[in-house]
C-alpha cells in the first residue's frame, strides 16, 4: 500500500490530496485547492503521476475548498467514478463548487481585460462550469460509521470530524495479498465543545495516521473567552459607530456568529444593530444547515427550542445581502454595522472589495476569525502591515485588526493530541501533514515526548510506502 500527498504537505496547509495504491486498486482521498501565494496556481493541476484511467474512485473528507476545489479538474481530464461523500458533503461541495467557478471567471475576465490592454496572451480558466456540474453528478452519498467498498479490496468509513456541517475523518480498510492494513487519516479535526456540531469521533487501532496540524504549535483562546472577547468589540464597535468587517468562510463560521450574535442579543449583551450577511453562498449554506440538525451537539438543539437556525438568526436586525448591486450598496451605508462576506482568507470576494474602502478609516474594525494562509492578505493583516495592496492600488490600513482564533474551525495542539491518544497504544506509523513547519514540528515533538513515538513530516509528492 503506498500513499502520496499531493498537497497539504511540506510545510503546505492548503491543497490536501492523498493518492492511495495498492496492487488492485488506485483512489485519491480529496482533491484540494491550493490557496494564498503566488505558487497556487502552478500547483493548481493534476499530478502526472495519478493516472485518471487507472483511478477507482475518490473519498472526500468534506467539502471546504481547499479539499474538494480540483475536483473538476477530474473531470476535465476525463474521470468519470464516483466520489463518495457524507450527504451535508454532497449538498455542501454544490455550493462551494459553483461558487468557485462563478468567482475564478470573474477574477479572469479582470485579469484578461489588463492583458489584452497590454497585448499580451490571455488566460484559460482552471475549469468551467460545466466541468462543475459533471463532477456533481458524480457525487455520492454514504452514511456514517458504515464500510463503504469504494475500489477492489479498499473500504471506507467515515466518522464525524466535528469541524464543518458532514466532516469526517475516514478510516481506509486495504486488503493485499492476503495482509489487512488500516489507515487513519484525519480530515480536518474540530475543537471540542465549540457550538453547532458534534465533537470528533475517537478510533482505537490503526497501522498508521496521517494527521493534520494546522494549529499543531499552540491552543486556541476557550471559546466562552473568545465569545467574551468578540462581544466586547462588537460594543466597541457599536459605539464607535464604525463599520465591523468579519471575513467569513461561508459555511460553518458565518452561521456560528450569527448564533452567537443572537444568543447574544436575546440575552441582552449586546445592542441592536444592522447585520450584512454579504454573501450569497453563506445565506444557501444556513439552509442547508437547517436541513442538517441531526449532525448538532446538545447546546445547539437547547438553543434552538425546536426552532430552526434560520428562525434564530432572524432575531436580530439582518440583513443578507444577495446581489452585487446590494453589496455595493453597502459602500454608502454608515455605521455602525456589522458585515460578514467571503471569502475567509481575504483572497477573493466581497470581503476584498469592503478592506479596500474602509481599511483607511479609523473607525473601522476587522475581525479575523479563521485560518489566514501564508501569502495571503489576511495574513498580511494579521501581522501588522501598515499598508497592503489591493487591485494594486495601495491602502493604509488604519482599521483596528483584531484575530480571534478561538472561533476556530481547527483544534489546537491539546485537542489533537486528545484525538492521537486513543490511537497511541497501537504504535501506528504518524504522518503529520495539513500544517505550516512551525506548526507540525512542534506537534511531532510532543508527540515524541508523549508517546514515545516518532512523527514523520511528508513532503509534497513523496511516497509513504506501508
Amino acid at each position: 500500500m503506498r500513499i502520496t500527498p499531493y498537497g497539504a504537505a511540506g510545510g503546505e496547509v492548503t491543497g490536501s490530496c492523498y493518492h492511495i495504491q495498492t496492487s488492485a486498486a488506485n483512489i485519491l482521498l480529496d482533491f484540494g485547492l491550493f490557496q494564498g501565494g503566488r505558487q497556487a496556481s502552478v500547483l493548481n493541476r493534476t499530478p502526472a503521476r495519478v493516472n485518471l484511467a487507472k483511478l477507482n474512485s475518490v473519498v472526500l473528507t468534506h467539502a471546504h475548498l481547499d479539499h474538494v476545489g480540483r475536483l473538476p479538474l477530474l473531470v476535465k481530464g476525463g474521470y468519470r467514478g464516483p466520489v463518495h461523500c457524507t450527504p451535508a458533503t454532497v449538498e455542501l461541495t454544490a455550493l462551494i463548487l459553483r461558487d468557485a467557478v462563478r468567482l475564478q471567471a470573474q477574477d479572469l475576465e479582470r485579469h484578461n481585460r489588463k492583458l489584452a490592454r497590454a497585448g499580451r496572451p490571455l488566460l484559460l480558466p482552471l475549469y468551467t462550469s460545466e466541468d462543475v456540474e459533471q463532477l456533481l453528478r458524480q457525487l455520492t452519498p454514504v452514511p456514517y460509521d458504515k464500510p463503504v467498498t469504494v475500489a477492489p479490496g479498499i473500504t471506507a468509513t467515515y466518522f464525524d470530524a466535528g469541524h464543518m456541517l458532514g466532516s469526517t475523518s475516514i478510516q481506509i480498510t486495504a486488503q493485499e495479498n492476503g495482509l489487512t492494513k488500516t489507515v487513519i487519516f484525519s480530515g480536518d479535526l474540530g475543537p471540542k465543545g465549540a457550538l453547532i456540531l458534534q465533537d470528533y469521533h475517537l478510533f482505537q487501532k490503526a497501522d498508521a495516521v496521517v494527521m493534520e496540524s494546522t494549529y499543531g504549535d499552540r491552543d486556541h483562546k476557550p471559546f466562552t473567552d473568545t465569545v467574551e472577547e468578540f462581544l466586547a468589540i462588537v460594543r466597541a464597535g457599536v459605539a464607535r459607530r464604525g463599520k465591523m468587517l468579519v471575513p467569513t468562510f461561508a459555511v460553518g463560521r458565518a452561521q456560528l456568529l450569527l448564533t452567537i450574535l443572537a444568543w447574544a442579543l436575546a440575552n441582552k449583551k449586546v445592542p441592536r444593530f444592522p447585520i450584512y450577511l454579504d454573501s450569497p453562498m453563506a445565506i444557501e449554506a444556513t439552509a442547508i444547515y437547517n436541513k442538517h440538525p441531526e449532525l448538532f451537539d446538545v447546546e445547539m438543539i437547547a438553543l434552538l427550542k425546536k426552532r430552526s437556525m434560520a428562525d434564530v438568526i432572524k432575531t436580530l436586525d439582518f440583513r443578507p445581502t444577495s446581489t452585487a448591486r446590494e453589496s455595493m450598496a453597502l459602500n454608502s451605508v454608515s455605521g455602525p454595522c456589522m458585515i460578514l462576506a467571503g471569502a475567509g482568507m481575504c483572497n477573493a470576494g466581497r470581503i476584498v472589495h469592503h478592506l479596500r474602502n474602509n481599511l483607511f478609516k479609523p473607525e473601522t474594525a476587522v475581525l479575523i476569525v479563521g485560518f489566514q494562509g501564508e501569502g495571503s492578505l489576511g495574513r498580511m493583516l494579521v501581522d501588522g502591515a501598515k499598508q497592503v495592496k489591493i487591485f494594486g492600488e495601495p491602502v493604509a490600513v488604519r482599521a483596528s485588526v483584531h484575530t480571534l482564533g478561538g472561533f476556530s474551525a481547527h483544534a489546537g495542539q491539546t485537542d489533537l493530541l486528545a484525538w492521537f491518544t486513543t490511537l497511541a497504544p497501537g504504535k501506528p506509523r504518524v504522518y503529520l501533514t495539513h500544517g505550516e513547519d512551525r506548526a507540525r514540528l512542534p506537534l511531532a515533538q510532543q508527540i515524541q515526548k508523549r508517546f514515545r513515538l516518532k512523527a514523520a513530516l511528508p513532503n509534497i509528492g513523496t511516497p509513504l510506502d506501508l
